[in-house]
């Protein structure tokens, strides 16, 4: 697999930083790149009563608050060399904004690429909009 490139390692481990994460220890960075290229951040956000915020759904939240709609890349940092890939609702929030381009991206603690995935390899048979009739 190729390297991530060191500007988005550095973005995301200092993304993963800013995590608010007292409760599990586990802090996550992510960042999504929309169909224009631009990069948003998010970092997971816990609160006392355990339903917090995840990363991805930050970054994600940060890229619609812009008006944008269409992610094509998506990275996932976690504090360890073991995969931190996105929960079932994070799966489920990127494949709202997804399409069959879109890429997820997970990386260890120092930002080495340890996995990528298509969003059907992530999220198999996925209901999205399409369901709806939208």
């Amino acid at each position: 697999m190729s390297d991530i490139d060191p500007s988005v390692v550095g973005a995301l481990i200092a993304a993963r930083g800013n995590a608010y994460a007292p409760y599990s220890r586990h802090p996550v960075g992510a960042m999504v790149e929309s169909e224009s290229g631009a990069r948003y951040f998010g970092a997971n956000v816990e609160v006392a009563h355990y339903k917090g915020v995840c990363a991805e759904a930050s970054a994600i939240a940060a890229m619609v608050s812009a008006g944008e709609r269409r992610l094509r890349h998506v990275y996932v940092i976690g504090p360890g060399e073991h995969l931190c890939t996105p929960c079932g609702d994070c799966r489920q929030r990127i494949r709202e904004f997804a399409d069959a381009a879109t890429r997820i991206h997970v990386v260890d603690a120092e930002g080495r690429l340890l996995k990528r995935y298509t969003m059907e390899q992530l999220l198999p048979d996925a209901f999205g909009p399409e369901n709806l009739g939208l």
